[in-house]
């Protein structure tokens, strides 16, 4: 456990910020959890945490586009892991202006605060399309940056934002670019939990967009202790730090590769609406994760072709379950 005992995570109620939160809480850190304010009082993914860490929890309902309730959250704590974002590209298409208030402001308002605040350390969540396609493989952090989406724009602008307050004001800051993460719990707009629910619900002609596109996919376990090793580590600071497993692997093979799994067959039909732009689609993804092995010590438990097969089995037994299958809608297209 690092010398941050009390730490924030903004986007608790997401797919990976629950996770992390969940592990954060058993290893013993004091977890004040962000989740987005709704009338429902509904706390996201962290609703499904058992009993015992949802006990341990100081839940925060608020939005990281107001200023004011940001740094109230903050107050108190050592440290904060930001990971509030919109993050569904095809969403980003016909809604960039809300991408710009969460992604850009909310991330400057957490900065605001931090260095008001005066927090020993800042980890902002980036992500592998700020890359865009592969102009070299496998992508280091020196890979120039292209936003091909609103989406991926917005990113990059947070991401400097973060880095300039570094350079500027020496606040703590580190920034974390996970590759693709699945994993149990993550949302029908990415890939892996449409193909996986479409097979789940009984079809064996599932829709896909783009199919010859390569990936780089990274278990969320992974991608969790990737966050907890930039809290832990100091050489975290003023670093981008590619958290990726190093296996390229095409949408293609990825859809075949859940359908062994499952162990039915399956046939792919292109659906219109669920490609992109020509030229906003990353072809390819592959990271290079030397650097996070150095300064963090960190590297994937679930790397390599084997690594990705049992991340695959392990995220297809969660689907299974009736309860987490009554969450989706395999038949409707999901921004």
């Amino acid at each position: 456990m690092s010398k941050y005992k009390s730490v924030l995570v903004t986007g608790a109620d997401g797919f990976i910020g629950s996770h992390l939160t969940e592990k954060l809480v058993r290893m013993g850190y004091k977890v004040r959890a962000m989740v987005q304010y709704n009338s429902f009082n509904s706390w996201g993914w962290l609703e499904n945490a058992p009993q015992e860490i949802r006990k341990e929890l100081d839940v925060f309902s608020g939005d990281v586009r107001d200023p004011h309730g940001t740094k109230t959250a903050m107050q108190g704590c050592d440290a904060v892991l930001h990971l509030a974002a919109l993050i569904a590209i095809p969403y980003s298409y016909h809604s960039p202006d809300a991408y710009v208030d969460t992604n850009i402001k909310g991330t400057l308002n957490v900065l605001q605060a931090a260095r008001e605040l005066g927090l020993g350390k800042i980890i902002h969540t980036s992500t592998s399309e700020v890359y865009g396609t592969a102009r070299y493989v496998p992508i280091d952090e020196a890979h120039p940056l292209q936003g091909q989406s609103p989406y991926s724009a917005t990113k990059i602008g947070a991401d400097q934002m973060a880095l300039s307050f570094h350079a500027s004001f020496g606040l703590p800051v580190g920034v974390i670019r996970p590759f693709n993460t699945y994993g149990p719990r993550q949302s029908a707009r990415a890939v892996i939990p449409t193909i996986i629910t479409q097979l789940l619900s009984g079809q064996r002609s599932i829709k896909l967009g783009s199919v010859h596109p390569t990936r780089d996919f990274n278990y969320v376990a992974d991608t969790v202790d990737g966050f907890i090793a930039m809290l832990e580590h100091d050489a975290a600071v003023g670093q981008v730090i590619n958290i990726g497993s190093n296996f390229e692997v095409s949408i293609g093979q990825t859809a075949r590769t859940i359908a062994e799994v499952i162990g039915v067959d399956l046939e792919i039909q292109t659906d219109e609406q669920r490609l992109r732009p020509e030229n906003s689609e990353v072809e390819r993804l592959w990271a290079d994760n030397k650097r996070a092995a150095t300064l963090l010590g960190w590297s994937p438990a679930y790397g390599g072709g084997d690594g990705f097969r049992r991340g695959i089995a392990e995220t297809v037994e969660w689907f299974r379950h009736p309860a987490h299958m009554a969450g989706y809608k395999p038949d409707l297209y999901n921004l």
